[in-house]
């Protein structure tokens, strides 16, 4: 990685996008450094060109290396400029000397990453997590050792382009998802695959061989397979457990830090029983798989379910299949993914056993639940939809509900 002397760009200048402007400012200080982003707003104290608004890719052809952030789809931009472009993750990759773990899956793979982390932290390796779920990655290059080991959690959008795979890959799953910032399905899973399909004899590919889409990419990894079952998080522990074997970590060490682990905010965290009702919050369950799979998971005790967000297109006539095998009896519905929802169960609800409301706002939407479940019952936010529109993100959904479930049980 020699930039002296380069026209360099950065490409957003999100966490990532600072990040990578910070450690170029310290390793390259003679390069000419300029940041493009759609941001009109955006204000920085630092020296540098900058592009912002909507005509913020008009002077990528100005540049030698453009080091692109997850964020911006490699579909929006022009196809002679390709070639000069990298991403941070690849940097990364290129240059770290310690072993890379990553975990990649469209839903599970910060828990995985985390217990990954917390286990080898507890059998004493000097180990990092970073990644789509922790610290950007260059800012660990400058004292990393070979003795250190990278838990890297991995999204699509950082695995796309890859041209490495890291040492040990964890590969979850693949649900459709992101389809508005891909071409298609199909690309998206080509991107999720890079995870293996780079790797070496002599590297890990641990994979859940009950996914039929992950099990045929993996058949062409060259890496030692490593396959794994499971549903839900017993997936993500079963992840974890290899990983520990790979890295010699004894199995008693392994399961106490999984006993210890208490799980991430929004993945099917408990909020509290409140007026004898029990509030679950999902609000990362962004695809219909991911709500049909917590609802599973609870079990039987499902009374109420907050469904609906930002409509990306994606099919609900599983989950309605699923809700309507269940005990649910309520559905709290944000538009307007919900009124397709509600289409979808309710044609299948022959016997009408399920009742239905609409919500403007969070508020409304836990008033409801209070009012409509029982004691002794659960209340499960996972909405099946991406928060966009009503919310900023997935966390300010999540605690908008946990905020109102105490307020409105006092």
């Amino acid at each position: 990685m020699d930039f002296r002397n380069k026209k360099i760009m950065i490409l957003g200048y999100g966490r990532e996008g600072k990040d990578t402007f910070l450690f170029l400012k310290k390793h390259f200080p003679k390069s000419e450094l300029a940041v493009a982003d759609a941001n009109p707003d955006l204000r920085t104290k630092e020296k540098a060109k900058f592009f912002l608004g909507k005509d913020y890719l008009s002077h990528l052809k100005d540049y030698d290396v453009i080091i692109k952030s997850p964020g911006i789809p490699f579909k929006s931009l022009p196809e002679h400029i390709l070639p000069r472009i990298t991403t941070q993750t690849e940097l990364f990759f290129d240059n770290c000397p310690g072993v890379i773990v990553g975990i990649t899956g469209t839903k599970g793979k910060s828990t995985t990453s985390s217990l990954i982390y917390e286990i080898l932290k507890a059998g004493g390796k000097k180990v990092h997590l970073l990644g789509n779920i922790g610290t950007p990655v260059l800012s660990f290059l400058d004292k990393a050792a070979k003795k250190d080991i990278f838990v890297h959690e991995l999204s699509s959008h950082q695995l796309y382009g890859l041209r490495k795979s890291p040492h040990v890959s964890v590969f979850l799953n693949i649900f459709p998802e992101h389809l508005d910032y891909y071409r298609s399905f199909k690309e998206y899973a080509r991107a999720k695959a890079n995870i293996t399909l780079h790797q070496k004899r002599g590297d890990y590919l641990i994979y859940n061989s009950k996914d039929k889409l992950v099990s045929s990419f993996c058949k062409k990894s060259k890496a030692r397979k490593i396959p794994i079952l499971g549903e839900y998080y017993e997936l993500d522990r079963n992840a974890a457990r290899e990983a520990a074997k790979i890295f010699k970590i004894p199995s008693a060490v392994a399961e106490r830090a999984i006993k210890r682990f208490k799980g991430l905010e929004n993945r099917l965290e408990l909020v509290g029983t409140f007026k004898g009702i029990t509030f679950y919050n999902d609000s990362l369950a962004t695809i219909p798989e991911a709500a049909l799979l917590a609802i599973d998971s609870l079990g039987n005790n499902v009374e109420t379910v907050i469904l609906g967000g930002f409509d990306r297109g994606l099919d609900f006539k599983k989950l309605a299949k699923g809700i309507i095998k269940s005990r649910i009896k309520t559905l709290v519905l944000f538009l307007p993914t919900g009124r397709r929802i509600w289409k979808e169960v309710s044609g299948l609800d022959k016997n009408k056993k399920i009742r239905h409301f609409f919500a403007k706002n969070m508020e409304e939407a836990v008033k409801l639940c209070f009012e409509k479940t029982g004691k002794g019952k659960i209340c499960l936010m996972s909405p099946a939809s991406p928060s966009f529109g009503m919310f900023r993100d997935y966390k300010e959904r999540g605690d908008m509900f946990k905020k109102y479930v105490k307020r409105l049980a006092g």
